[in-house]
């Protein structure tokens, strides 16, 4: 099984490292995996986004033109990408940013204040963590034990400080998801 997943939003919330926590995790699943990063030269502020490949074979292409997966953290994101996803795909919408639902009624979706979320938290950048651990819940595509125990094993020593934090901002991420199923 193959899936692509595109992370989306402005530079600065974290779409990049949220990429890079997936692919880590699936790397260490024993999946094959490609991760490519993608930012406007303005960084923070700007667009960024990476696409996620995991799969159980290799992969042939890490492009994707119609992803399975999208995580969108704002809006720029949903308009750019919600006619490309594919049919019966799946739509993680950040809803404190986004104003609007689909307009498509055969994709998945699940819109969540993941910004709002992460203030409550205490640290508006876990905005990402929260939108990765809905992920998890709404799709088998990683445990999210394995998830956490990438970052834990993949964020610099002197990071290890956030992990806590990181692991909260997921468990409240699938814990939305799952009060929704």
């Amino acid at each position: 099984m193959e899936t692509n997943i595109i992370v989306s939003g402005f530079g600065g919330q974290g779409t990049l490292f949220a990429g890079q926590v997936l692919a880590y995790a699936a790397m260490d699943a024993g999946k094959h995996v490609t991760w490519i990063p993608s930012y406007g030269p303005e960084m923070r502020g700007g667009t960024a986004r990476c696409t996620v490949t995991i799969s159980d074979d290799e992969i042939g292409s890490p492009l994707t033109r119609h992803p399975a997966v999208v995580l969108a953290m704002n809006l720029p994101s949903l308009d750019k990408y919600e006619s490309l996803i594919q049919s019966g795909g799946l739509m993680i919408a950040n809803s404190s940013l986004i104003n609007r639902k689909l307009n498509r009624d055969d994709v998945r979706a699940f819109y969540l204040p993941a910004a709002k979320m992460a203030e409550d938290i205490g640290n508006p950048r876990l905005a990402n963590m929260i939108m990765v651990g809905a992920l998890l819940e709404a799709d088998e595509i990683l445990p999210l034990d394995v998830v956490k125990k990438a970052l834990e094993e993949h964020l610099p020593k002197r990071h290890h400080k956030t992990l806590p934090s990181n692991f909260k901002a997921m468990d409240e991420g699938a814990a939305f998801v799952m009060g929704l199923g």
